[in-house]
């Protein structure tokens, strides 16, 4: 029988019927293999009135049809199945709709916030099922908090006499941390801080925590740059130690280094570059062998040279995976005396690489290759801008050169969408920043023949040493490799794609083969070119998509049309490349395979992070969006409905992108009903419907930087 009465009622109040089922959940949940009357159920709940105790029979037959609980013999219950025991993901949610992923990627589960033990967004923990309610979602309760994530939040500091709280900028807590005095770290009020929780007791309203951080005065651009990477757990600073190792590198190369290296410093070389890049990766020689073949060299730094396996400059990179690129500034993945000076491959100077070296025909036909450790001396560097100017004009310096490889880049770019790759040119936002770091000015880059040109070489480089290493040989198994892999569309999400496009007016083959769909989204893609629909189906068509990630089981890659594929020629920013250098270089001279385990935990956390520095790189355009739109309050923009939720409708203005949101709340002509299927908000009364891609005309109401969030006010409405 059960031992433990539930408390909180004294005998005789009145329940609401409402919290007489809770608890009558709540006690079958907990006691699972109990077979209770209802004036057991009665007595243990503290439904102590004879109207509860009436309410709580009735209850008792609805639960019983409802499927949660079995009448065993007359007028007793137990529960309807055992509720089972899982392990997963906890995710927290500021709206009180936290949920449990299982381990097995099977469906959320919700977690209310009286169940939840204060699990903290990312933690693993056990959780009980509860036995499921027809009508009702599935619900799980955390017995257990197996390993703690996210602890560290960044917010702005309430500081008041004796203590203060963090008013955190996180959306996913939705509750302030208090900081006693002695954990403040001399923070002042209004400044930005990061802060970790120490402990959140089970009956308290706030987590407890401490001051780790300052990061400095709210609003500062450096203050707030630092808070984004703060906020993913990025760094935001170089470790004093590691620069000071990479500071002991010998600059000078030594003859021994050379041994065994080919040598191209008397071949026309250079690199091709953003305008205000300092770490050179990656750099073209070219010259003609005879009539109809050209040799390519596609020369990477080589970074494996100077940072050495397990040492703490390769630790550092190791963890941080990859640099980081926020609208202002680059936060490297190695010390900035390796990736701006020793690894960057500048003009006029000696360097290591490891290069690619191909023959190919005036058809772009690859017909020998060699992977080679070299030593370069490029003689140019070329912003993508200028080599566009002399691709344009066919004037400036090695003009000959320029010109044939782009020549030799078109028809390799044709070659590779006609085997079916995907045309995803889509613009990217930049920014115009005056010397505080304010945006002035919002303009889009344009992918032109000069960023082409490199792109191509970059993807024949990598495919090559992909298929180097892993193309089966006979009856040999590939040795274990790092790959760049993305996976075929999920047929529903096209589905849902095919069906979203058609109403404007655009048709899209989901059927057939991988080669026919590829060439039908880019069929689509280029119709909607300078359409004011553009963007939003480009975006569309992306979430559609597959992430590419990296892994050792390769599957090849469905957007680049390729069967092998991995990532070898950015290495200065990327840590995979790294590892690919030292596979590269440890099978090419006859060395057994690593570790696939191993190297497989390696490429997930390689992957995580390149997605967490994409989240931060997009809340730092996301800020600097708010922070251009801030001095535009009232302003009337035109502007297409970019997405849908259940809390409103999100806008992109079509002269600058910046989106915003119309809040539900603002919508009082109707009450308004969220759509999933369909992408639209569907008003209960008059039937008016507010879908995806719809025109509309906005008002800026509101710009709130610290939440990097742009409200809009809507001053036309849509009818169906």
């Amino acid at each position: 029988m059960v031992k433990t009465k539930i408390k909180g009622n004294k005998s005789g109040s009145h329940l609401k019927t409402q919290e007489l089922l809770h608890r009558i959940v709540n006690l079958f949940n907990t006691y699972p293999k109990e077979c209770l009357n209802y004036k057991q159920v009665s007595h243990e709940i503290g439904a102590a009135t004879h109207s509860n105790k009436l309410v709580v029979a009735e209850l008792l037959e609805q639960l019983q049809e409802d499927d949660f609980l079995i009448e065993e013999q007359r007028g007793k219950y137990r529960l309807n199945g055992l509720g089972l025991i899982a392990e997963g993901t906890f995710e927290r949610r500021s709206n009180g709709k936290n949920a449990f992923i299982p381990n097995d990627s099977g469906n959320p589960v919700f977690v209310a916030e009286r169940n939840s033990m204060h699990a903290m967004n990312g933690d693993k923990v056990r959780v009980q099922m509860f036995a499921k309610r027809k009508g009702h979602e599935p619900e799980a309760e955390v017995l257990e908090i197996l390993e703690r994530r996210q602890q560290t939040f960044v917010g702005t500091l309430k500081v008041e006499k004796s203590f203060a709280f963090l008013i955190v900028d996180n959306k996913i807590l939705s509750n302030d941390i208090f900081i006693p005095k002695e954990k403040l770290k001399n923070g002042k009020n209004g400044q930005k801080a990061l802060v970790k929780i120490l402990e959140w007791p089970e009956q308290a309203k706030n987590p407890i925590g401490k001051v780790v951080d300052i990061l400095g005065d709210a609003g500062n651009n450096d203050t707030e740059m630092h808070a984004i990477l703060a906020e993913f757990g990025l760094p935001y600073t170089y470790p004093e130690a590691i620069e000071k190792a990479a500071g002991k590198i010998p600059t000078l190369i030594p003859e021994q280094a050379l041994r065994d290296r080919e040598d191209f410093r008397g071949i026309p070389t250079f690199t091709i570059d953003p305008k205000d890049a300092k770490d050179f990766d990656d750099a073209l020689s070219i010259r003609k062998l005879k009539d109809n073949l050209w040799e390519v060299g596609v020369h990477i730094a080589d970074v494996t040279y100077y940072v050495k396996p397990g040492d703490v400059i390769d630790k550092e990179a190791s963890q941080r995976a990859t640099s980081v690129y926020l609208v202002d500034r680059t936060v490297p993945m190695l010390p900035e005396v390796l990736c701006n000076q020793l690894c960057s491959l500048r003009p006029d100077e000696d360097k290591l690489c490891f290069s690619v070296i191909f023959e190919l025909t005036e058809a772009a036909k690859v017909v020998n290759y060699r992977i080679r450790k070299t030593i370069i001396h490029s003689n140019r560097r070329f912003a993508y801008e200028e080599a566009q100017t002399v691709l344009e004009t066919g004037v400036g310096d090695f003009q000959n050169e320029l010109h044939t490889l782009d020549i030799l880049a078109k028809k390799l770019r044709k070659e590779r969408f006609a085997a079916g790759a995907i045309n995803f040119d889509r613009y990217e936002m930049a920014f115009d920043l005056d010397q505080a770091g304010k945006p002035v000015r919002v303009y889009f880059k344009e992918s032109k023949d000069a960023n082409k040109l490199i792109e191509e070489f970059m993807l024949l480089a990598n495919k090559t040493v992909a298929q180097a290493i892993g193309k089966k040989s006979g009856l040999k198994r590939p040795k274990a490799f790092v790959y760049r892999i993305h996976d075929l569309p999920d047929p529903q999400k096209m589905e849902n794609f095919s069906e979203f496009i058609r109403r404007f007016g655009y048709k899209l083959k989901i059927k057939g083969t991988n080669a026919d769909i590829s060439k039908g989204i880019n069929r689509l893609l280029d119709d909607v070119q300078g359409k004011k629909e553009q963007n939003l189906i480009e975006t569309v068509a992306v979430r559609a998509m597959a992430k590419a990630q990296y892994s050792t089981h390769n599957i090849g890659h469905y957007g680049l049309a390729f069967d092998y594929y991995t990532h070898f020629t950015s290495p200065i920013r990327r840590y995979p490349d790294m590892m690919v250098h030292r596979l590269l270089e440890r099978y090419l001279s006859g060395g057994r395979t690593v570790s696939e385990d191993k190297l497989e935990e390696e490429c997930k956390h390689s992957s995580a992070m390149e997605n967490l520095a994409a989240t931060a790189e997009r809340a730092s355009i996301k800020y600097k969006q708010v922070e251009f739109m801030a001095d535009k309050l009232g302003m009337v923009f035109e502007g297409v409905i970019s997405g849908v939720t259940e809390w409103g409708l999100y806008v992109e203005i079509n002269e600058n992108k910046c989106e915003g949101m119309v809040p539900i709340r603002d919508l009082d002509d109707d009450y308004y009903e969220f759509d999933e299927k369909n992408y639209c908000l569907i008003g209960r009364r008059n039937k008016f419907r507010y879908q995806l891609g719809d025109s509309l005309t906005i008002k800026v109401a509101r710009a709130n930087l610290e939440r990097k969030q742009l409200d809009f006010m809507l001053m036309n409405k849509r009818y169906s």
